[in-house]
């Protein structure tokens, strides 16, 4: 499963990548928790993560067409230093009359992430090929996601109480800092072509023509963004169902360090399974077992329970989200990969922020717990979508 860090460049990608996410995951339960604690509101609280997903559903597609153009490592390095500065602007807020910058450092910080993600995602096979190795890099990342999320989780929601917001605020702008001299460790590779608007739109019009042709890449599209926007749901109501039902800041922060665990256990299970299975099988069997793990998330009302259930969620939730990236990178050119992922990472955050703002309305409209059902419904019927859409998807 490790083959990939046999690859040195890959080595400094991920370990730029681990940092950041790390410093990110502290936040995670901080931020919501914060705005959770200082309004009161379920709908403001969901804002927090609508709020990331804005930018990708503005300007994604674009920033896809400039990432293939650019030498992706020094697109990574920009980002990382955009959201580093964003992020330290978290150091002003104090009160509900703050709120605002709360909402506004979240977008500039997702709009660097708009251009990392897709900037990283075309750099891995640019790195380790499109073969073995990339399922071993895939399978590796999902390893750090779920260690990210098994410490950063746990430690955000416990150090939010012991050295406070503004600590964990600054631990994330380092993070970012040392994600960007890690990335300039790295060769330069791919992008730096000429163009001018037209070419742009051109481009832009290549990204979404090969994901229209590509039945493979279109069904990936429309796959994760099903499951993610029921996703969105469930996460933005994860906050609120924390504090009034399990109890607390410190009690979400262990439901997330178990799906965290779960993603330790299911990243070697995919990188055996992505080579072996066709993903309309792996993907659609993944989200439906996703969707009734939610179920079971939701249904707890004590915190071990919960922590049980959302480690299966993390299990089949990561074997899943690793198939469906490999199949991508694997279906598509690399000198387009930046335009295509951005694309789809737009698709799912169009998805997310409708499901950001639907998952409260609806608890708030019947109840927390009937938001959660009907969201793990969304996400098993994602997965008879997907042994709909990819059932003879191509491997390489």
């Amino acid at each position: 499963m490790f083959e990939a860090f046999g690859v040195r460049d890959f080595r400094w990608l991920w370990f730029g990548r681990f940092v950041s996410q790390l410093g990110s995951w502290l936040l995670v339960v901080a931020v919501p928790v914060q705005v959770f604690v200082l309004t009161g509101s379920m709908a403001a609280t969901g804002l927090t993560l609508a709020a990331e997903f804005l930018p990708p559903v503005l300007f994604g597609p674009v920033a896809g067409v400039w990432v293939d153009r650019w030498d992706r490592r020094r697109v990574m390095v920009v980002a990382d230093l955009v959201r580093a500065g964003a992020v330290a602007c978290l150091l002003l807020v104090r009160e509900v009359g703050d709120l605002w910058l709360v909402y506004a450092v979240l977008v500039v910080e997702s709009s660097g992430t708009v251009l990392f993600r897709p900037a990283a995602q075309a750099h891995t096979p640019a790195v380790v090929g499109t073969g073995p190795v990339l399922s071993s890099a895939n399978a590796v990342n999902a390893v750090t996601d779920g260690v990210v999320r098994l410490v950063g989780a746990a430690a955000g929601g416990v150090l939010l109480g012991w050295v406070g917001f503004g600590v964990l605020v600054m631990v994330d702008v380092g993070s970012y800092l040392v994600s960007a001299v890690a990335v300039l460790r790295t060769a330069a590779r791919g992008g730096r072509r000429a163009g001018g608007e037209g070419r742009v739109w051109a481009d832009l019009r290549w990204g979404l023509t090969f994901l229209r042709t590509n039945g493979t890449a279109g069904g990936v599209l429309v796959v994760m963004s099903l499951f993610l926007g029921a996703n969105a749901c469930l996460t933005a109501l994860l906050v609120p169902y924390g504090v009034t039902v399990l109890g607390g800041s410190g009690q979400i922060g262990i439901v997330l360090s178990a799906l965290g665990i779960g993603f330790l256990l299911g990243a070697p299970v995919m990188r055996v399974l992505v080579d072996r299975v066709a993903p309309g099988p792996l993907v659609g069997g993944a989200l439906a077992a996703t969707g009734v793990g939610f179920v079971a998330v939701f249904s707890a009302t004590t915190t071990t329970p919960a922590a049980l259930a959302a480690v299966g969620v993390g299990a089949v939730g990561s074997v899943a989200m690793g198939a469906t990236q490999t199949t991508l990178q694997r279906v598509t050119p690399n000198e387009g990969l930046g335009r295509v992922s951005s694309v789809v990472f737009t698709g799912e955050a169009v998805a997310t922020f409708v499901g950001a703002i639907v998952g409260p309305a609806v608890a708030q409209a019947l109840s927390l717990t009937w938001a959660a059902y009907l969201a793990g419904l969304a996400t098993i019927l994602s997965g008879l979508v997907a042994w709909r859409l990819l059932p003879g998807a191509p491997r390489e």
